[in-house]
């Protein structure tokens, strides 16, 4: 059961503890609080880490969990839908009225609440802040616009109106600037209090590339690249140009005629390329993918091809700080550190990669493999480890999940990246899936179950069959079937 604080455990398994302690369906829990719901009285509760009911509903309605302890309260009495802020004792800090509210997950601050047509700025502790207006808007994570006479102001997040200037639409900001159609029906760059940064005599759309803004012709569409001051660093020839969104940033590509040119920020100049998909890997090298053949080979910035255009997967890896790129071909893999040198052995295959180091298969023995002076040690007592698919490997997913072994004696259990026990080997099998799915079915005397990486359980082992349909596990026993939603996995969830 759920000790005195469920700590040093994760949200989804304190769901599971919580909901055997207070005998209610517990379908959400963070933050030290979550929400429990009784089949028997149809009514919703909060409870707290302990598994006390701090706060019971005591009409027909519902509650939603914003953070720590505050929670929306909906009332559906009389046919008619109220709400309310309140904590987890359900104090009303916004008192409970005709009124919706505008909660967006990166605010703890600060809430819109809709109501009669006006809308207004809260506080989390019912304080307001910006009285009833025609409309408000998030102008980014620290500013509002607010709608007046049908004019736009900018407030910060205490209320204070930040300048006299009346805007035309309400525009959202990122890294302090915002695009805006001033008043002479000019693109303008503002800065967070509304002052002018850069007039501009183009039409810039996207300034997503600061302090390089990507233009567009009107009468053609194509696009064009300029600084702040309005100096042309490309024509608008190109049908498409789009900044790096991840990664270093450092690189803005300009495509025409099915070939991407790259303009490289660090010395501003621009390298003409004859392939349309390149993707940047590491020190000025780039991955480039022919559709046709669905191959991929690595080039320079200059476009010379460096490695041939064979292989079927190529990615960049960072492991103990130090860039690597990854390729593989049928059964041959490479790892290439910055000089492009393969620093495997011939026949190695890697089954993990991680921040500080990877997991091989070398010689039908695993071992981990430490890149900085590519010393190994043995993985004792493993016989197979599962493979991954390297189809995992995305922006979310930049490292492995903990592996799925067999051991000697033919039972599986699961190890992190230190090759460090974290589920037991006493399983027949266990099923690990794709993505980020923190979940794992187990097998044991013929039957299954859900458990976690981090080797807490999330159902008892008694189920005859799973079946996995994307989003949720379907678990069945006797004619009856019972739903786990899987949580998203990172890798930060345990230490590695």
């Amino acid at each position: 059961m759920c000790s005195a604080v469920c700590m040093g455990q994760t949200n989804q398994y304190t769901k599971v503890l919580l909901s055997k302690k207070t005998g209610k369906e517990v379908s959400s829990y963070s933050d030290g609080f979550g929400i429990a719901y009784d089949p028997v009285s149809k009514k919703q509760s909060i409870v707290d880490a302990k598994g006390n009911i701090t706060f019971e509903l005591p009409y027909r309605g519902g509650l939603s969990h914003i953070f720590k302890n505050r929670f929306i309260l909906y009332s559906e009495e009389e046919s008619k839908r109220k709400s309310a802020i309140i904590d987890e004792k359900g104090n009303e800090l916004v008192p409970l009225d005709d009124q919706d509210f505008n909660t967006p997950w990166w605010s703890k601050e600060r809430i819109i609440a809709s109501k009669q047509g006006k809308e207004a700025v809260y506080d989390y502790n019912g304080k307001l802040i910006i009285p009833d207006s025609d409309k408000i808007r998030f102008a980014g994570k620290d500013a509002f616009f607010v709608l007046k006479d049908k004019k736009w102001i900018l407030y910060d997040f205490n209320g204070k109106q930040l300048s006299d200037r009346e805007f035309k639409d309400d525009y959202n900001f990122e890294n302090g600037r915002a695009l805006i159609l001033n008043e002479e029906n000019q693109k303008e760059i503002i800065g967070k209090n509304g002052q002018t940064l850069h007039q501009l005599s183009k039409n810039v759309v996207d300034i997503n590339a600061y302090p390089y803004l990507i233009t567009q012709n009107k009468s053609t569409g194509k696009y064009g690249l300029i600084d702040p001051e309005g100096n042309i660093i490309a024509d608008e020839i190109y049908s498409d140009i789009t900044p790096e969104y991840f990664g270093k940033k450092e690189y803005i590509y300009l495509t025409k005629s099915n070939k991407t040119t790259v303009f490289n920020k660090k010395d501003q100049k621009l390298y003409p390329n004859n392939y349309k998909y390149l993707y940047a890997l590491s020190n000025q090298f780039f991955r480039v993918y022919s559709d046709k053949t669905d191959q991929s080979g690595i080039v320079d910035l200059n476009g010379n091809m460096v490695i041939p255009q064979e292989y079927s997967f190529i990615k960049n890896f960072t492991v103990s700080g130090k860039d690597f790129i990854y390729l593989k071909k049928g059964n041959d893999e490479k790892l290439l550190d910055k000089e492009l040198r393969n620093i495997l052995n011939e026949g190695d295959q890697i089954v993990g990669f991680y921040p500080e180091n990877l997991i091989i298969k070398r010689q039908d023995q695993y071992y981990r493999f430490l890149v900085s002076n590519k010393s190994t040690v043995e993985l004792k007592d493993v016989k197979q480890i599962k493979n991954q698919d390297v189809e995992y490997f995305n922006i979310l997913n930049e490292y492995s999940k903990p592996l799925v072994c067999m051991n000697n004696a033919n039972l599986y259990g699961i190890l992190d990246a230190k090759g460090t026990e974290i589920v037991p080997f006493t399983y027949e099998d266990i099923i690990a899936f794709e993505n980020f799915e923190n979940e794992i079915v187990v097998k044991k005397d013929g039957k299954y179950g859900v458990l976690n990486f981090q080797n807490e359980p999330i159902t008892d082992i008694i189920y005859d069959k799973y079946t996995w349909m994307k989003e949720v596990l379907k678990l069945s026993k006797d004619k009856k079937t019972d739903l786990i939603y899987f949580t998203r996995f990172r890798n930060d969830m345990i230490e590695l």
